[in-house]
């Protein structure tokens, strides 16, 4: 398991098990954010909890910060998935160093091919340090 909070602690997130990756995305809205993501499903390996705010973009999803440190916490999916269940992804840069380090990090091109790009060996330390 691991856990993140914002910087004043309001909004917690709680992701169960051990991500594959973390997705380094480059889209307007991730470069920005300067974002790691992990994702599952809402209340099933994801739970976040605490008063967040949002900003919808296109039709897709919705980035979550906390309104008190604006911190990005997580994305949302607007629609449900085929299966009823709604995709979610956490800012593991929220969480502590020590318990992501070693996450390989996954590379989406979200800003021009809209593919995932292979892995070049980095981990989630490798952009902390």
């Amino acid at each position: 398991m691991i856990e993140g909070s914002c910087l004043c602690g309001s909004v917690r997130w709680r992701f169960d098990g051990q991500p594959d990756g973390a997705t380094a995305c480059n889209c307007t809205a991730c470069r920005r954010y300067g974002t790691l993501w992990a994702y599952d499903y809402v209340d099933e390996g994801i739970h976040v909890s605490g008063e967040t705010r949002a900003y919808v973009r296109g039709r897709a999803l919705e980035f979550h910060f906390c309104p008190t440190c604006g911190c990005v916490t997580h994305w949302r999916g607007l629609r449900l998935e085929e299966d009823g269940r709604r995709r979610i992804a956490v800012n593991l840069r929220l969480a502590e160093p020590g318990a992501v380090a070693n996450i390989p990090i996954d590379h989406f091109d979200g800003l021009d091919s809209f593919d995932d790009l292979p892995r070049d060996g980095r981990c989630v330390a490798d952009y902390w340090f």
